[in-house]
């Protein structure tokens, strides 16, 4: 905690150039003190922050004192902008200002090696409209409520304590302790329709990892067993970690993936050039779909 105040102490002398040890104190719910003895340990950290007395005087920095010279290392600031434009990039306008501020703050700084787009290529405006209503809950710690689409296409109405906005596979979730459910839960964003922030607060605080073997419902995934062409061999390199090549040239690959009719999905994307070895009830769900499908086509 210590640490977090003193970073504060110096953006707020970054931006009020001259502030009283009691409005700090009122400010971090400290005493005077406490204060006292931040300042001198700013001041061992080689940070120029000085006092001053009489009227108009107070805690301040020498003028020509800049952050990135006495706290950041130029990998340090570059990794920070360079997160800050991937955030920006899902059209949180707030994001931009902070990026303006600490990019002038920081100066000069190499971040073009990068470039990230979490935007999809449709419903631009719905997503950015969306996002900005979770955020604002999620740091309010406001209870929502929402249509949801199921797997299975069924619509139901939930209230949930939202907790984290979460990326993976492509995708953006919601993860919140779902009042339905009783339970906490991932939410797809694409299927969250007619969001609602209400009144009621929560106090109940997200785990520091959420994509961890604690979090993961480990039911809600199923290991899939493909035999694919040597068509597919750009897919092969582009989505599978474990696999193996045969003399014919075609593969042998394994991926983790969540249960759902997605996986028929999934596994019709790679058309003719797909066999599903295992689990069985798999393939025989999909060869009991296909062979629906065909049925369109009498």
């Amino acid at each position: 905690m210590q640490i977090n105040r003193l970073f504060k102490i110096v953006y707020i002398l970054l931006d009020k150039k001259i502030v009283t040890s009691k409005e700090l104190a009122e400010r971090f719910e400290v005493s005077t003190r406490t204060i006292y003895r931040d300042i001198e340990i700013l001041s061992s950290a080689a940070i120029p922050v000085y006092m001053s007395k009489g009227k108009g005087g107070g805690i301040s920095l020498l003028p020509d004192f800049v952050l990135n010279k006495a706290v950041l290392t130029e990998k340090e600031k570059a990794d920070i902008i360079s997160s800050l434009k991937a955030v920006s990039s899902v059209n949180l306008s707030e994001t931009d200002t902070a990026l303006e501020k600490l990019s002038s703050l920081f100066g000069e700084t190499n971040t073009d090696w990068i470039e990230v787009d979490f935007t999809s290529w449709y419903n631009a405006e719905e997503e950015k409209e969306l996002f900005c209503k979770l955020k604002s809950a999620i740091l309010s710690k406001n209870t929502i409520s929402f249509s949801y689409s199921s797997v299975k296409g069924e619509n139901t109405k939930r209230q949930v304590y939202p907790l984290k906005l979460c990326f993976k596979g492509q995708n953006w979730y919601l993860y919140g302790y779902c009042k339905t459910r009783c339970d906490n839960r991932f939410f797809k964003l694409r299927r969250i329709k007619s969001l609602s922030v209400l009144d009621e607060t929560f106090h109940k605080r997200p785990p520091t990892q959420v994509f961890s073997k604690k979090n993961m419902f480990k039911e809600d995934f199923i290991t899939l067993t493909l035999k694919l062409s040597k068509n597919m061999a750009y897919r092969i390199y582009d989505e599978f970690n474990t696999f193996k090549q045969l003399e014919d040239g075609s593969f042998i690959a394994e991926i983790i993936f969540p249960k759902g009719d997605w996986i028929f999905n999934y596994i019709t994307s790679f058309g003719e050039d797909c066999e599903v070895l295992s689990p069985k009830e798999v393939r025989l769900d999909v060869k009991t779909k296909l062979q629906n499908t065909l049925k369109n086509y009498l």
